[in-house]
């Protein structure tokens, strides 16, 4: 039988700590006792684990496990993704399935034509969708926690220096697909992976003067076909046509 995995929020060579909602749903609705067995998340690594002892006191609610063995798992994908804030609900959806689909961090940016209520809003939401992916990361037993970075404008962001191949989704472009992209970087890194940070714009697209400052800073503008999508089904697009070439 599968175990669940757990992410540990402490850890050291031999031991692992669950605390808070982890602890507490552990202790009262899966009733942990001492010698139970689970897989945890520790410091980027999967462990076959034992309850040593449970803790039940709200908030404070802990519990604590030795580490037994490590377990072979599977790395991230080697992705950013930049996503313009769109509609929070929508957002939050993509960031859980992006999280499922094994990216390895998303950068949330405030791009023109990202709307005034929602950018106001958007920088007190990121501790939110650093939960969600946490949460999700646990659903999919990964072995590791999205990276979600603090809010930035699209102009600093789009200007940061990065090792990775810098992609940008863009209606316009109609000839540079993003397979073709993938490819290039592919056979560019040999027998290493690539890494892409993949730019996905808001609501409406990108604005003229953004395309110029993405073009201006070396991001590639590609395209993913003949329709139209919204923005969390671009970005998960993307990242699916991505997974299909590196694992």
């Amino acid at each position: 039988m599968t175990r669940r995995r757990w992410i540990a929020e402490h850890w050291d060579e031999a031991t692992a700590t669950l605390k808070g909602a982890q602890a507490e749903h552990m202790a009262r609705v899966l009733r942990a006792q001492p010698g139970m067995e689970a897989d945890v998340v520790a410091g980027g690594h999967v462990f076959h684990a034992e309850v040593a002892a449970v803790t039940l006191n709200k908030e404070k609610s802990e519990v604590r496990l030795n580490l037994v063995a490590e377990l072979q798992a599977d790395p991230a994908l080697p992705v950013t993704l930049m996503l313009a804030v769109y509609k929070f609900d929508r957002m939050e959806w993509a960031i859980e399935k992006l999280t499922e689909l094994g990216v390895a961090e998303i950068a949330p940016v405030i791009a023109r034509r990202t709307e005034k209520h929602l950018a106001l809003a958007a920088e007190k939401r990121v501790q939110r969708w650093r939960r969600l992916a946490h949460e999700a990361a646990q659903q999919a037993r990964r072995s590791d926690v999205p990276l979600i970075h603090d809010l930035t404008p699209l102009s600093v962001r789009a200007r940061s220096g990065a090792a990775a191949t810098r992609i940008v989704l863009a209606e316009q472009e109609r000839t540079t697909t993003l397979r073709y992209v993938i490819e290039e970087s592919m056979e560019a890194a040999k027998e290493e992976m690539p890494a892409l940070e993949i730019a996905i714009g808001p609501e409406g697209g990108w604005a003229p003067a953004e395309e110029a400052l993405f073009d201006a800073n070396g991001w590639r503008a590609v395209s993913l076909g003949p329709r139209i999508f919204r923005a969390e089904t671009a970005a998960i697009a993307a990242l699916a046509v991505v997974s299909s070439y590196l694992e």
